[in-house]
């Protein structure tokens, strides 16, 4: 499939992440537990579409182990950040705020992998600020916001960014199957998550994750098919069209958070040119890195 059509699917599913995390939460308001269930769930959807290319194609398993490592912390414990996000500040302004990945992936490329900074860059990231700022100005919430959720978000994109960075960094000299690496990160996402409720097991896990398991699971299939069409795109197609297409999950986001959350969810004006502009600046950071 096309590059571009698959990084347009991915930032389609990972605004519908959003979205049916939210609804998810809805139904069963455990975000760790959830978290772990929509991970396990990301990590089945994502084996079952890798398989039979696997059987084919074969692939360089030796070349995973970086990928693992990568996924334990991406999606692993930025599951958390990001559930509790969406629980606590609701889907369409955690999209927005997600959105700010790409400007922080060019700010750690910068430092670390030598990038150049461009004129561009600061015109992205005053687009993004002004995102920003609306989204802190807003008047109409919805229910049960809390700041909280906006620096979850916030750290949650951050290791976005981390995890763009090293899996570009990995990935030069790789030769990876890519379904298999999005398949082997959230194996490792879904571990992690599991030791994680295990060491602070304040309640037994399995009655906790029979009870999340039909909530969550929607967002673990969009986790799972989001995850295999992004590594795809980006091993078939430049970073530089993948990113601009996949950031487009903002925009997303807050279309399906006002069509199927409704009030729940308050998208008002300011939220919607809030997404623009964030889209505008990662777009504008992809387009000429």
């Amino acid at each position: 499939m096309d590059a571009v059509l698959l990084a347009i699917l991915a930032g389609a599913l990972f605004g519908a992440l959003a979205v049916t995390v939210r609804a998810g939460l809805r139904r069963r308001p455990d975000a760790e537990t959830g978290a772990l269930v929509v991970a396990a769930v990301g990590c089945g959807t994502a084996l079952l579409v890798a398989a039979p290319v696997a059987a084919v194609d074969g692939g360089d398993l030796g070349g995973l182990w970086p990928f693992a490592l990568v996924g334990a912390i991406v999606p692993g414990a930025s599951q958390i950040l990001f559930v509790r996000a969406v629980r606590d500040a609701g889907a369409s302004r955690t999209a927005v705020l997600i959105g700010t990945a790409p400007i922080l992936s060019a700010g750690i490329a910068i430092v670390f992998l030598d990038e150049p900074f461009r004129a561009a860059l600061a015109v992205a990231t005053v687009a993004i600020v002004l995102g920003g700022v609306l989204l802190a100005w807003e008047r109409e919430r919805p229910p049960g916001f809390r700041l909280v959720g906006v620096v979850l978000a916030l750290a949650a994109a951050g290791l976005f960014a981390v995890r763009d960075n090293v899996v570009r960094w990995v990935s030069a000299d790789n030769g990876t199957q890519p379904l298999l690496a999005a398949s082997v990160s959230l194996a490792a996402a879904a571990l992690a998550l599991l030791l994680y409720l295990i060491v602070i097991g304040r309640e037994p896990l399995g009655p906790r994750v029979r009870a999340s398991l039909a909530a969550f699971v929607p967002a673990g299939v969009c986790l799972g098919l989001a995850y295999d069409a992004l590594l795809v795109a980006l091993d078939e197609g430049e970073v530089t069209v993948v990113a601009p297409l996949n950031a487009t999950q903002s925009l997303w986001g807050v279309a399906f958070a006002a069509a199927f959350l409704g009030r729940l969810e308050a998208v008002g004006a300011r939220v919607v040119l809030a997404a623009v502009l964030v889209v505008a600046g990662g777009v504008l950071v992809g387009v000429t890195r």
